[in-house]
């Protein structure tokens, strides 16, 4: 039996007045996903462990059914993965974003963590140019998509940068950077290259919102479990966003690139479905995942974020509900909350939808916060969500 796990990113919220009290997934139009509530179980999943930043390295790497208590490394190596970069075991691994601030000064502020959504072709020629002027034996960068970039400090696993604790840059929208400055500072050349890649970018030339970069999320390479091995099946990931084709990678799953794929708005939601049935015909597992619900949560935009719920339940979950009926099961979830309020990531237990034949369900109304949470299951470890999975279908 075909297994799909569909993934909105940062889907799960907390109830807004400007919504009339309803969350963006209960105020969404959502029949597809709603339809499937009256037949599936419900339940929450805490794809967060304790004491772990909910990001959505944590999280999706628990969806996928591995524990990030045992192989979560860090950010930047799970975005290694996906470039397929050769490093040795002792090198770190940073994200690094490109950013708009007001300043690098004690009184700066982070104004925008994806620099205005640049592209990744806008973003290229400044990655080149950050590499020829400040790249050395020690650092050097590697431009991903759009503001999601790597900085590589070749040993640095030995170094005292391998536990600076840098705050995310879309934790502190809004927030002085003062912390981080500070942080920064117990590191010289760390220090000297934040500022020197600031000069870079305040080039004429350049004529993005990038004024400066952000390294974060740094850590050891990633290794991962083979994932037939783990689970029996061929697996595939299809996501626009390095992270979770990081992932994938890591565990030697089919990593699909399907063009127009943006993480907004505006993304190639049919090209996301051709290609999960297109790898359906002969594989097992796939897991697609729609980044919009996020960065409309890290944008406090309540009604964009409604709107990013509505296409997924739209142009993901109804034409391959359409295209592959009862003769599959699904699995529907979000991999951590961002809320409108909080504008970034929290660690509430994720609502969750699963139906395969067979299945007895609550015979639910609407799949939401509040109709996962009557139904009074939840699985405290979330990278036991996927084994939970396989063993309701083998029934």
């Amino acid at each position: 039996m075909k297994l799909l796990f569909l993934i909105a990113d940062g889907m799960g919220d907390w109830p807004l007045e400007s919504l009339g009290g309803k969350t963006p997934l209960q105020a969404a139009q959502t029949p597809n996903m709603d339809a499937m509530a009256a037949q599936a179980l419900m339940g929450r999943c805490r794809t967060v462990p304790e004491g772990m930043a909910p990001g959505s390295d944590v999280a999706n790497m628990a969806l996928l059914g591995f524990d990030p208590a045992q192989h979560h490394t860090g950010r930047g190596p799970i975005e290694a993965a996906a470039q397929g970069l050769e490093l040795d075991p002792e090198d770190l691994v940073w994200r690094c974003n490109l950013v708009t601030v007001t300043d690098l000064g004690l009184s700066g502020t982070m104004r925008d963590y994806s620099a205005g959504h640049i592209t990744s072709e806008a973003a290229l020629p400044l990655l080149r140019d950050l590499q020829d002027h400040l790249g050395d034996e020690t650092f050097t960068f590697h431009p991903g998509v759009q503001y999601r970039h790597l900085l590589v400090q070749k040993g640095g696993a030995l170094e005292d940068e391998a536990t600076l604790a840098i705050r995310p840059p879309h934790d502190i929208t809004d927030k002085p950077v003062k912390p981080d400055l500070m942080t920064f500072s117990h590191s010289p050349r760390l220090w000297d290259l934040l500022h020197g890649a600031a000069e870079r970018l305040a080039h004429k030339n350049n004529t993005t919102k990038a004024n400066s970069i952000w390294p974060w999320g740094q850590g050891r390479p990633l290794h991962l479990p083979g994932f037939r091995q783990a689970f029996g099946l061929s697996g595939a990931v299809i996501s626009a966003v390095d992270l979770v084709r990081g992932l994938g990678r890591a565990a030697g799953m089919e990593v699909i690139e399907v063009p127009g794929a943006t993480g907004l708005l505006d993304t190639n939601y049919q090209g996301k479905v051709d290609a999960a049935l297109k790898f359906l015909e002969t594989g097992d597992f796939v897991f697609v995942h729609l980044e919009g619900p996020d960065e409309c949560g890290h944008a406090g935009n309540a009604a964009d974020k409604t709107e990013a719920i509505a296409r997924f339940d739209a142009r993901i979950v109804g034409p391959l509900r359409q295209a592959l009926g009862d003769d599959a099961a699904w699995l529907i979830a979000c991999d951590h909350y961002t809320p409108i309020q909080e504008r970034t990531h929290t660690s509430d237990p994720v609502p969750f939808l699963f139906l395969a034949p067979g299945i007895t369900g609550q015979s639910a109304a609407a799949f939401d916060e509040n109709t996962a949470d009557a139904a009074g299951l939840v699985l405290e470890q979330g990278h036991t969500l996927l084994n939970w999975c396989l063993e309701r279908i083998k029934r």
